[in-house]
């Protein structure tokens, strides 16, 4: 599956108002995030490197004690353990996240609630 059109996805509401497609290999996951106007996701932190891109919208965002509106185009990295939080504003928004290593949470989850076609890319 080296070609993704992520809209052939299942999405898996991961919050409320937070839906997700995540195309994953063995060393890479991606997620394609759709956040309804004023949904959140919450102060969190885990063991993976995340990166990301705003796509569409603004975008509240916290990562450790910094917080920004971005705008679309902004570009972000937040290092394994960091706090960090989401909130789209004055609309949805739309985030291409990037983790390293493949997340076991979201793995796990969308392959017990997605049908097997969407296998990790080996």
């Amino acid at each position: 599956m080296p070609f993704i059109n992520p809209r052939e996805l299942p999405a898996l509401e991961i919050l409320p108002g937070c839906r997700t497609r995540i195309p994953y290999g063995q060393n890479l996951m991606l997620s394609y995030l759709e956040i309804d106007e004023g949904a959140e996701v919450p102060l969190h932190s885990h063991p993976h490197e995340q990166g990301g891109m705003l796509v569409q919208g603004r975008m509240e965002l916290t990562i450790g004690d910094e917080t920004r509106v971005c705008e679309a185009g902004s570009l972000f990295l937040i290092p394994p353990n960091v706090p960090h939080r989401a909130r789209a504003v004055d609309g949805p928004a739309l985030v291409l996240d990037v983790f390293s290593p493949v997340r076991e949470d979201y793995a796990e989850w969308y392959n017990k609630y997605i049908p097997t076609q969407t296998k990790p890319v080996t």
